[in-house]
């Protein structure tokens, strides 16, 4: 019943505004980007990927619900869209590169390599979908790809988590069970922590779509995404290499359905 009244809901909109609706679903790969590893080591990014889903709606300003006809033939009417996203995404997070390698020995690298994490956050947020050809050409069946960029912002509720094996009593409590140079740079404050939280982010994407149907696509993109805070990993110590915060990259696969 909740389904069938947002559907309602927008359909009245629609006919109001003289807009209409996509839905869709997307699933993903994330490759994310924060303080475990090393910076700009294929192991590391290689190794810290997880998996993305979501559900997406989409303004479409070219076409009118309540005529069932375009809409003005303005450039913006025929060249933007804005989408509203939901989605989850879910890291695993281990050390990789030179400091856990086998031939080394000290504790530090015991320490690193027994110290892993997950990052999960789920997302909300919204962004303006730029297409360089004609949405209503694409909309007709004139060309069969239609490549966009899109720039946004989503607020973030993160959820990390954090554990190690290395065996002093405390476990997460105790400093001395972690990396001893982050306990030594981080000047008395956390660097450790599982606690909850959110935050704002900004994400950046370049993708396109493909005509399947008149009233349905198929689409692929790659999504960066920055995040305003340190702690998305569970993790954020005080070293040099410690440059920015958070971030990551998904590549998405999804499926949009035209409602009108």
């Amino acid at each position: 019943m909740l389904l069938f009244a947002i559907l309602f809901s927008m359909q009245k909109t629609s006919a109001q505004l003289g807009i209409s609706h996509e839905i869709g679903a997307f699933v993903g790969a994330v490759a994310f980007q924060s303080d475990f590893g090393v910076r700009k080591d294929f192991e590391t990014n290689a190794g810290n990927t997880g998996v993305a889903l979501g559900i997406v709606h989409y303004i479409n300003f070219a076409y009118r619900a309540d005529c069932n006809c375009y809409s003005t033939d303005t450039y913006f009417n025929d060249h933007f869209k804005v989408r509203s996203e939901i989605s989850w995404n879910k890291t695993t997070l281990n050390h990789f590169g030179k400091w856990v390698d086998d031939s080394r020995t000290s504790e530090n690298a015991e320490r690193l390599r027994r110290h892993t994490g997950e990052a999960q956050n789920w997302d909300i947020g919204m962004q303006l979908e730029y297409f360089p050809r004609s949405i209503r050409a694409f909309s007709a069946g004139a060309y069969s790809f239609a490549p966009f960029a899109a720039l946004g912002a989503h607020y973030v509720s993160f959820n990390p988590s954090v554990s190690t094996s290395y065996g002093l009593p405390g476990g997460i409590n105790n400093n001395d069970n972690f990396y001893s140079y982050w306990d030594d740079a981080s000047g008395g404050d956390p660097f450790i922590s599982d606690e909850s939280g959110s935050t704002w982010s900004v994400v950046a994407s370049l993708g396109t779509r493909y005509k399947l149907t008149i009233l349905s696509d198929l689409f692929v993109e790659l999504r960066w995404q920055y995040y305003f805070d340190d702690f998305i990993d569970g993790l954020n110590h005080k070293l040099s290499s410690n440059k920015s915060n958070d971030w990551n990259l998904w590549l998405n696969f999804g499926y949009i359905y035209y409602l009108d």
